[in-house]
């Protein structure tokens, strides 16, 4: 990880080498939860090999009384590997001096097999096309004896596949909303019901929830974690003294079926939480990143009409068949309000339905304020946005991603870790116009993408953040070889001077490369907050 200066004017930024940084390498954080499967020796069913052609019943019940090798067995462990895959080790148990075969029937419709010797252990890997539970059942066989024996291992994948949901208010602390009413108090955390809440599955393992503060006396942080489980020292979003504001959080759900949103301030404040969508261990959808697009300015007239949105007025934004693919179930969004006229929110919904009662981005008078947003897709493949003030705003729509059946990434949860905090990393807040680089996952296959949140913090002046994946690689970075890049224009987060802003990024790995850039697009220097929460695996 290092960080490069941009030009004082102009759309290409030079860089300059900078100092790795630690921390930056997903292989180091690893998965959250791995899967362990085991199946005893006892568990083996033997028998003998069925009768030659031509032999008679007394011939053949004889034969298998006379079967040799007393000992042959197996015994099967297994332990997921990926979002996807899994791997089986064999352990074969037989008298000495057997040929074997072992054959593994993988409870797809696929099948594999290796010889092996006594007291060999087999290991094979495999990866599902679709996520699930499968019984795999692994036979060895001893022709020479006339024996075989067969042991199975139920197992299940470890991804997670996406099903939007009406966006619906879980929690609001205000009204009594899945929570008794009354402000959450210092320190101490409001648990909301997921599990079996509405039509949401008892199996669920994550959630995808807006997160709102409000009414905070003052400054703090809130923290997301599953319910019963141990709190992390990350954070999802932070405040300050009146402020109201959002962020888009992807939690796992706890064991008991909650997700704990913890207060990190030393006043009491409110919380109201909106889900979007949620995660199961079975096939549903997929998620595909993508390098930000801009879908909609209302500033330009791109996307929709020119001019601001009016107050209480909505825009219908096309993007099934445009920007994502027609079968795309939900998309992921950066959502801006920018220049408003008065104090208001926007809500993003499916087309078709009534405006819910839940927000996305809330803005003050003359903000610019922007937000992640996991969405559905109306079955016309439109998004609405309503602006919720009385008077009128801009909106601006940023494409990062989609979720279909076609689509093969599962989220995988890590334990929420800080992997730059450049308060604290030597190098110094990031330079004007400049950006940082950092490996995520370069060199590792099937990583579509991360679940970052990115803070800035110590902004001396109003700009933005980008957030792109990088086509260099770290040896060209540290060799001086790297290409010039091209400054990117979606934007994750806006704030102006002396604010603290927090949003939820779900980044492009760009392949097998794995580099993901943080373009600072102000004209003065800001520090920078990252935290993982997990990645999208593809089969």
């Amino acid at each position: 990880m290092a960080q490069a200066a941009g030009p004082a004017a102009g759309p290409s930024a030079p860089v300059a080498k900078g100092v790795s940084a630690p921390g930056a390498d997903l292989a180091k954080l690893g998965a959250s939860e791995v899967k362990k499967f085991h199946s005893p020796a006892e568990h083996s069913v033997r028998k003998a090999l069925p009768a030659a052609k031509g032999q008679t019943a007394a011939t053949a019940q004889s034969a298998e009384a006379a079967v040799g090798n007393p000992d042959l067995g197996l015994v099967l462990d297994a332990q997921s590997k990926s979002a996807h895959g899994i791997e089986v080790r064999a352990q074969v148990l037989s008298s000495p001096g057997a040929t074997l075969r072992v054959t593994y029937n993988w409870g797809d419709g696929t099948t594999d097999g290796a010889d092996a010797l006594p007291g060999q252990e087999v290991s094979l890997k495999h990866s599902y096309a679709e996520l699930g539970e499968y019984n795999v059942k692994v036979t060895v066989t001893d022709a020479a004896n006339q024996a075989e024996v067969v042991n199975e291992l139920p197992l299940s994948t470890v991804g997670s596949d996406f099903t939007p949901y009406t966006p619906t208010r879980l929690l609001d602390t205000r009204t009594g909303t899945g929570a008794p009413m009354g402000m959450v108090k210092a320190y101490s955390s409001a648990k909301v019901k997921i599990a079996g809440n509405g039509k949401i599955p008892a199996g669920v393992t994550a959630v995808a929830l807006n997160v709102t503060v409000t009414n905070a006396a003052n400054p703090g942080h809130v923290t997301a974690f599953p319910g019963g489980g141990t709190r992390p020292t990350t954070s999802n979003l932070n405040f300050e003294a009146g402020q109201t504001v959002p962020n888009l959080v992807v939690v796992p759900v706890g064991k008991d079926g909650t997700v704990e949103l913890y207060n990190g301030s030393w006043t009491a404040v409110d919380l109201i939480a909106d889900i979007t969508g949620y995660f199961t261990r079975t096939a549903a959808s997929g998620y595909t990143p993508m390098a930000p697009v801009r879908a909609v300015d209302t500033r330009s007239g791109q996307g929709a009409p020119q001019g601001q949105v009016a107050g209480r007025g909505t825009i219908g934004v096309q993007l099934g068949g445009w920007y994502v693919p027609a079968n795309a179930t939900a998309v992921a969004l950066n959502v801006t309000a920018t220049g408003p006229r008065e104090d208001g929110h926007l809500t993003a919904y499916p087309s078709g339905q009534q405006a819910p009662n839940t927000s996305n981005v809330n803005f003050k008078a003359g903000q610019t304020v922007a937000n992640s947003v996991v969405v559905p897709v109306g079955p016309d493949g439109k998004v609405n946005v309503l602006n919720g003030a009385w008077a009128g705003t801009d909106v601006i729509v940023d494409v990062v991603g989609y979720y279909s059946p076609d689509s093969s990434g599962s989220f995988m949860p890590v334990t929420p870790g800080r992997m730059l905090d450049t308060r604290a990393w030597g190098q110094g807040p990031m330079y004007p116009r400049g950006y940082i680089w950092m490996p995520i996952s370069h060199g590792e296959q099937g990583i579509a993408g991360y679940v970052l949140n990115t803070t800035v913090t110590n902004t001396k002046d109003a700009g933005f953040l980008s957030v792109a994946p990088d086509t260099n690689t770290p040896d060209q970075y540290e060799s001086g070889t790297e290409a010039q890049l091209t400054r990117p224009t979606a934007s994750t987060l806006n704030w102006t001077a002396g604010k603290t802003v927090p949003n939820l990024v779900q980044a492009s790995s760009g392949g097998v490369n794995g580099v993901v850039d943080f373009w600072n697009q102000s004209w003065d220097t800001t520090d920078l907050i990252v935290d993982i929460f997990g990645y999208y695996e593809t089969k």
